[in-house]
Order: C-alpha cells, then structure tokens, then sequence
C-alpha cells in the first residue's frame, strides 16, 4: 500500500535579496477550494483604488517584516508584525497599504 509522502520546508528559505518588481507566490499546498501560500513582499502594495474582494475567506499570518492592511469600512490602517494574523471572511474588501522591504515580509496565506 502506498502511503501519502509528507512534505516540510522552511517559510523564511530562499528569501530574496534586495526588492522584486512583484510579490513572490508559492503554493505550498492545494485541495478542493483550499489553498495554503506562502507569499513575500519586497515594498509592494496594492495600487490606489483597487481592493481585494475575494470568493473564500482568508486567514492571513505575518510570519516576519511588517505590514500593514487597510479594510473597507474601518477608519484606521492594521499595522502587523510577526505572529500578528487577520480573519478576512469572504468579501471583506481590504487591501495592503505598505510592506516592509529589507528583511522581505513573509506571509502564510490559508484560503478556504
């Protein structure tokens, strides 16, 4: 019988050096509408005027760097540092408003 190969790896490995045009997304795994994704931002934001507004909810945790979340309807920025997280059910439209760039930020995104 053949049994499922476990995975592991490190969220902090391969970071990059200096700033990237775009955020780097790596799937760490995927089944049926669940995602899990490791996600580092070098200084990016989401442009003025645009908002995520997302089918499934999405538990966000900031594994290292700073960063911080705007959220339609509230009238201040959510600054977060590492181990800070954020429950964005489905629809909440939010964008990010700045990320740290040296270290890089690294988030785990869970979508589901």
């Amino acid at each position: 019988m053949n049994m499922p190969a476990a995975s592991a790896g490190s969220l902090l490995a391969n970071l990059p050096n200096g700033s990237l045009a775009d955020e780097l997304f790596h799937i760490l795994a995927e089944k049926g509408d669940a995602r899990i994704e490791r996600i580092v931002s070098t200084g990016q934001a989401t442009p003025e005027g645009d908002w995520y507004d997302q089918e499934t909810d999405e538990f966000v945790l900031l594994v290292s760097g700073a960063a911080a979340l705007q959220i339609e309807g509230e009238a201040e920025e959510r600054e977060l540092g590492p181990g800070d997280w954020v429950m964005l059910p489905a629809h909440c439209r939010h964008r990010v408003a700045w990320t740290q760039s040296e270290p890089p930020t690294v988030w785990l995104a869970v979508h589901f």
